[in-house]
């Protein structure tokens, strides 16, 4: 028995889960986003170190924007992250790249309260960043991140760092899913 409309004819509706793409990064589009980052912006150092800081954290665009250095331990390798929409606090270990990262960042922005600081001194807005990691998204060379913007496959979105945080801690570590749970911030792992 098939379905048909008033007029006779099939409906013409398409199945999300068949045309919906992957709403994740992997570690080599978190690279290939760093690179641009650091070739096409100013402050190249700091956006690639953004991407790196939310991708291994899970962090969303206001907690990375809030981030405060009095939260950051370099000198142990820790993070506090204080997170939104009532999300747990926790302490995230940090690795070696992120810490020679953010040393340098601390060198070259000097005595500012945000880790990651706009041009004026203040903390870049949630709303920049977005902008940013989209913009970057479209002139990635070679990675299925470059799109035009009439193309009807989504642009790269910042939400999308959250969901590959996930990704990151089961295949590059060895984390238990309770933990990347709690890392993350994520509710259902499924949902990663």
């Amino acid at each position: 028995m098939a379905l048909h409309d008033v007029d006779g004819e099939a409906p013409s509706i398409v199945n999300a889960s068949v045309t919906r793409t992957r709403n994740y990064l992997t570690a080599a589009e978190v690279e290939t986003l760093m690179a641009a980052a650091r070739r096409l912006t100013r402050y190249g150092h700091r956006d690639a170190t953004m991407i790196l800081i939310a991708y291994r954290h899970g962090l969303r665009a206001s907690e990375l924007c809030d981030l405060q250095w009095h939260q950051v331990e370099l000198n142990v390798g820790r993070l506090h992250v204080r997170r939104r929409k009532r999300g747990t606090p926790s302490v995230h270990p940090m690795q070696g790249d992120e810490i020679r990262a953010l040393r340098r960042l601390q060198r070259e922005q000097g005595s500012r309260p945000h880790v990651f600081a706009s041009e004026r001194g203040g903390p870049m807005s949630p709303k920049s960043f977005g902008t940013l990691f989209a913009r970057l998204g479209e002139h990635a060379p070679g990675s299925r991140l470059a799109r035009t913007r009439t193309s009807w496959l989504p642009r790269t979105q910042p939400s999308w760092r959250r969901a590959s945080a996930g990704g990151y801690c089961s295949a590059a570590t060895s984390y238990r899913v309770p933990l990347i749970r709690t890392r993350a911030a994520i509710g259902a792992i499924r949902g990663t």
